[in-house]
């Protein structure tokens, strides 16, 4: 697919997500074939008052593609002028992050707290539009609640501000994740536009993202929970996209070498304590739906250091069908 001042991009996508979307996972994802990486959620004004954490979400050294900064925040100028930041940092995208449900994020306005103020989500995006030469993108939900659905009509202002793709997560803030995403109501955002679509919500396997982008007409896919664990979900979905042969889900070998490479790749940025205890999380959606993930989960929990974690996935993948 193809978003203006881009190069074309594959129509799959990993989404933005907030303690996921590091360097170590954007790599991840790029090597099966995401072109487009995405940060997770970068507070305005931590970025503009030099947060190192905040700063570190943005470290991109050793990624082959265009990186997308997604920014959230409630006023016009901080958003624009973080977006400048962003962009002095590499960025060659903007993401404003009009979806987040979380409390913390929507009681100060931002996120999906937009949804109830379109005035205001219009002048973030036109400030951010204005601020920055590179493309401006926006990641949305259908609505406040079931009541309030103007996704729409806010896609369509959001264009004429200049936002040139918009990524619609088709559920409403009240409903979190629960229910179905609706793909109908996706459909009627592209309807509405004229610039890329961008669905998301419920995509678990390759077959799902074909189904939403036949229903919506949307030009490309966002997976979000459906890769936590599971990077090759962008590889496998591109290749049932294009028609080509399916590839098998990654035996033991592989799976041990994605998990052994995320671990070291977290620990060059995070040092060995932190990249182990981040990679705990990652370890339980790893190890989902085989046989002795419930033991596993314990004690994958308690390791500290690497050479503890690495010991645990290899009793546990060899334990696998005995």
């Amino acid at each position: 697919m193809r978003i203006e001042g881009l190069e074309p991009l594959s129509p799959v996508f990993p989404a933005p997500l907030a303690g996921v979307s590091d360097r170590a996972f954007r790599i991840l994802a790029r090597e099966q074939g995401c072109s487009l990486g995405f940060t997770g959620m970068v507070s305005d004004k931590a970025l503009i008052h030099g947060n190192a954490a905040t700063m570190a979400l943005l470290d991109h050294r050793g990624e082959n593609g265009p990186l997308a900064v997604q920014l959230f925040g409630d006023e016009p100028e901080s958003m624009a002028l973080a977006a400048r930041l962003a962009v002095a940092a590499g960025a060659a995208v903007i993401d404003i992050n009009m979806g987040c449900p979380v409390p913390k994020v929507v009681k100060g306005g931002a996120g999906a707290a937009l949804l109830r103020d379109p005035d205001r989500a219009l002048r973030i995006a036109a400030a951010v539009v204005k601020a920055v030469d590179v493309p401006v993108t926006v990641k949305m939900r259908l609505g406040w609640d079931e009541h309030s659905i103007p996704a729409p009509e806010s896609a369509a202002r959001l264009t004429q501000a200049g936002v040139r793709a918009v990524t619609v997560h088709g559920r409403t803030r009240q409903q979190f994740y629960s229910g179905r995403a609706d793909w109908q109501a996706i459909k009627e955002v592209r309807e509405a536009v004229g610039i890329p679509v961008i669905g998301n919500g419920d995509v678990f396997c390759p077959e799902d993202a074909a189904r939403l982008l036949e229903t919506t007409g949307c030009a490309g896919v966002m997976i979000g929970r459906g890769s936590l664990g599971n990077p090759w979900i962008f590889s496998r979905t591109l290749r049932y996209l294009t028609g080509g042969e399916p590839l098998a889900p990654p035996d033991a070998g592989e799976l041990f070498a994605m998990v052994e490479r995320h671990l070291l790749m977290k620990m060059e940025d995070r040092g060995e304590r932190m990249a182990v205890l981040e990679m705990r999380k990652h370890a339980v959606w790893y190890a989902k739906g085989r046989q002795g993930a419930a033991r596993f989960r314990e004690r994958v929990n308690r390791v500290d250091t690497a050479a503890e974690f690495l010991s645990v996935w290899v009793e546990f993948l060899g334990n696998q069908g005995a």
